[in-house]
Parts: C-alpha cells; structure tokens; sequence
C-alpha cells in the first residue's frame, strides 16, 4: 500500500488532514515530532547543533533552547543550511525505519509521512503520492494570528520564510483546498482515503 508525503504551509490545515486519515487507519508518521526526538539531550545530533552554533542555543536544562536556534538561523540561508545538513539525515534514518516497522507490521499500511520541509528536503524521495494542504497566504495568516496568537507581522514573517505556495503545488498529484471550513477538509479527505482504498 501506499507511502504517502503529506506537507502544506504553516496554519495551512496539514494537521487536520493527518488527524482525519489516522481515524480511518493510516499510520501518521510526524517529521516534527522525529525532529524533536534527535536533537533530545544527549543525542549526538545535539551535540553537533552545539559544536556548531554555540553554547547558546542550548537551555539550562540541557535541551535545544529552539528560540535561540531559530534566531541564530532565521534570515541566514548558509546557517540554515549547516542546522539541516545536521538534521535532516538523522531524520531521513528514522523516518525511514519507521516507514519500514510500520509495512513490516501491516503490509497493507497507508502511512502518510506528515512532513512541513517535503519541498525543501525530501521530494525526490519515492513516494506513491504526494498531498498538499493548501489554502491562501491570506488565510493561512489570519489563522496564525486568531489561533496562534502571532502578530500580522510576525505571521507574515513566519508565511514569507517558507518556500511558496507556488512551488509546493508543483509537486502535488492532490492539493486538498483547506481555505473552507474544518468539515470542507474533512470532507476532502475523506474522498482521498476513498481514492485510496479503491486504489488498494
């Protein structure tokens, strides 16, 4: 069954599609949450952050203080280049071993790799079908300042600093438009998972 790469901007819904797909079974695999995981104190991922930015960006407690990252790499196309030289291969491993666990459990797995960075790191990778959220620029900032808080400048910020809408649309066999309503998504996806068991 099929290996599917599910990404979309910030606030762009990405995270209510997986949660629809994970109730009718498929196996959600967050590149976030393997992000987190590697850089845990201890890891030699951390302590490569900290050899190469500094004491700084490391909390009192020993964790990834991600604030002092973000700002030492936020604006700076060659620090961030040297972070993700760092991370995205320990994510790719176990991205992969998990990918791998989750088929050699269910050969018939769905497993949707819910990846932010798909355009960025990964889309040469084989996946079977590639998912964008989409909705526009516009929405997608109103969402981040009702729901997240952010000042329309900083949502802006946080929109422009990502790779365009344009771009991930290029690389979509489905965009799921998420400018509508939560049930209008739902909606959508259900059709998706319908499009996939038929394929299965």
């Amino acid at each position: 069954m099929p290996l599917i790469a599910l990404t979309g901007g910030i606030a762009s819904g990405k995270s209510t599609i997986a949660r629809r797909l994970a109730e009718h079974g498929a196996v959600v695999v967050d590149a976030d949450a393997i992000v987190r995981e590697v850089q845990q104190p201890g890891s030699p991922v951390l302590d490569a952050i900290a050899a190469t930015f500094g004491s700084g960006v490391i909390a009192p407690d020993g964790s990834l203080d991600r604030a002092a990252l973000g700002a030492r790499v936020f604006g700076d196309e060659s620090a961030l280049a040297r972070l993700n030289a760092i991370v995205h291969p320990a994510v790719r491993k176990e991205s992969a071993a998990r990918f791998s666990a989750a088929f050699a459990a269910d050969p018939g797995a769905v497993i949707v790799y819910d990846v932010p960075l798909l355009v960025e790191a990964r889309v040469d990778d084989p996946w079977d079908l590639i998912v964008v959220a989409d909705a526009p620029a516009a929405v997608r900032a109103r969402r981040l300042v009702e729901l997240r808080g952010l000042t329309a400048g900083e949502a802006s910020a946080r929109i422009a600093a990502q790779v365009s809408d344009e771009r991930r649309r290029e690389i979509a066999d489905i965009v799921i438009d998420t400018s509508g309503s939560i049930d209008e998504t739902v909606a959508a996806t259900d059709a998706l998972w319908e499009r996939l068991q038929a394929r299965g």
